[in-house]
């Protein structure tokens, strides 16, 4: 039998905190309340969740900074992220996705929703793959979220890794735009291309690799 899932929410109107409390636990989940930014990066050191639900506009420490902050902790590399926002606009959504965040909720929710896509991110961490994807002196488990180059652990953020590590399980197969936003979003998260080239950007930067190559017009492919 697998263990209960932990979940965090951090909001601070306390109707939504409790709304989304009863849902989630109606579902079967462990959930876990804090009413600002402080107070949920506390809560999720003490718990250690498998998925924090972030409002952006909390007093104190934000929604994205409390992201930000998590995310440099290896202990939450391979945490589930949802945003919980009342701004609506593409631009911010994006920029929330950037962030390292795995989905983005606008307000009013509707906690049956929500709980739809709670439910989607955990079903995909379930996906049979292969654990370990070594290729030469890279190696990538999936399992640990860890990347290591030469006996050098690389640190990436969630949705960085995840399409590393798409890319590299076909080495030399184009994989198409579409193809990887399913695979690494889902079909429920709504992001753009600008989104895809700002990871790529960002591993590039951080393996210091010329592994990843653009095939104009069409997707992207992985050669080490």
């Amino acid at each position: 039998m697998s263990a209960v899932k932990k979940i965090l929410i951090a909001d601070d109107e306390p109707d939504i905190l409790e709304i989304l409390q009863f849902n989630l636990q109606k579902e079967g989940y462990n959930v876990i309340t804090a009413k600002n930014g402080d107070e949920a990066i506390e809560q999720a050191k003490k718990h250690q969740p498998d998925l924090i639900i972030l409002d952006i506009m909390m007093p104190g420490k934000n929604g994205i900074e409390v992201c930000n902050i998590l995310r440099q902790q290896p202990a939450f590399y391979a945490t589930l992220i949802i945003f919980l926002s009342a701004i609506s606009d593409e631009g911010t959504e994006v920029w929330g996705l950037e962030t390292g965040a795995d989905d983005y909720v606008t307000k009013p929710i509707t906690p049956k929703v929500l709980v739809s896509k709670v439910n989607a991110l955990f079903r995909r961490l379930t996906k049979g793959e292969t654990a370990i994807i070594q290729i030469g002196d890279l190696k990538i488990d999936r399992e640990k979220y860890i990347m290591n180059y030469q006996g050098n652990d690389i640190i990436l953020a969630r949705k960085e890794f995840e399409l590393l590590a798409l890319l590299a399980s076909k080495p030399g197969k184009v994989f198409l735009r579409n193809e990887i936003l399913n695979q690494v979003w889902g079909t429920e998260v709504i992001v753009g291309d600008r989104t895809i080239d700002v990871h790529i950007r960002k591993i590039r930067q951080k393996l210091g690799l010329d592994c990843i190559t653009t095939v104009k017009g069409v997707g992207y492919k992985f050669e080490l």
